[in-house]
């Protein structure tokens, strides 16, 4: 009896799909790493995830003797943001090269959140319990320490008091209403982020910079991974069957846009993309 293997290799999107199919085990790291491989196809995944273990490496060494968690806090900061010089790009914010793990590692500038994410790999290989927050408008890392809790701003490598979290928060909070009556404590906004919430917070960041462009290419691969990332996020679905029309293919953004219109409870939408529906499939037809 013989049979037939295929060993070829999955594309970029298939290996995203494996990495994100397991709430429990999924990978943030190596799959904020892969997201580069739709603008670097011959990036080499692994190669960076090496690199960041040989950061990893470096900083052990240095904590060796480091026995308490706010040691090895101090020493990492130090290592971070002043000897390796990792930091915010504030010359070019909205580079789309600052969401790719890859490129971060080389220039050792991005956004707050591939900022983050590396901060996140180097801490918790020292043992230390950080984890990522979606603080509005600005992603941040927090360290729970035996005597309390430490908030970084990893664009800067700045700890944030109370005070300075509910100062950031003021200008959210008034265009939301959540003010007097419908305050919140900041504690609130300082919640762990999971992994997939992680990643579907920067892939919406990339989303935003080439909707912003007009990059219709670029902004249909990015949200590719986010239905794959987030099956149900039916608004996806409207914003890529938009894309689809604006990029020429009415039958794909017809698809999209149904599959968008039999699933949103947002009525006036559904309306007026109902509308936009209809054209679209009268030029098909």
């Amino acid at each position: 009896m013989s049979s037939v293997f295929d060993f070829s290799a999955p594309t970029p999107l298939g290996y995203f799909a494996t990495l994100v199919g397991d709430e429990d085990s999924l990978p943030l790291l190596e799959a904020v790493a892969s997201v580069a491989q739709d603008e670097y196809p011959d990036l080499d995944v692994q190669q960076v995830l090496g690199d960041v273990d040989q950061l990893l490496a470096r900083i052990r060494r240095r904590c060796a003797d480091a026995t308490e968690p706010l040691q090895r806090l101090r020493a990492l900061n130090q290592f971070f943001f002043r000897d390796m010089g990792f930091g915010g790009n504030v010359n070019n914010y909205y580079d789309p090269d600052n969401s790719f793990l890859n490129v971060v590692l080389k220039t050792r500038r991005g956004i707050p959140i591939t900022l983050a994410v590396l901060w996140l790999e180097l801490a918790q290989g020292l043992g230390l319990k950080a984890r990522g927050v979606s603080f509005p408008g600005h992603f941040m890392v927090k360290v729970n320490l035996p005597n309390g809790q430490v908030v970084i701003d990893p664009f800067s490598g700045q700890s944030l008091s109370r005070e300075d979290l509910s100062e950031r928060l003021e200008p959210y909070k008034r265009r939301n209403g959540l003010v007097d009556d419908f305050d919140v404590p900041v504690g609130l906004y300082l919640q762990a982020a999971t992994p997939r919430e992680i990643l579907a917070r920067m892939l919406r960041n990339l989303k935003e910079i080439h909707h912003t462009q007009e990059d219709w290419t670029r902004l249909i691969a990015v949200l590719d991974r986010l239905l794959i990332l987030l099956p149900d996020a039916w608004n996806e679905y409207r914003d890529r069957g938009l894309a689809w029309a604006e990029m020429g293919d009415n039958r794909l953004a017809v698809n999209d846009l149904e599959t968008y219109v039999a699933h949103t409870d947002d009525s006036l939408d559904r309306e007026a993309i109902g509308e936009r529906l209809e054209a679209l499939r009268r030029e098909l037809n």
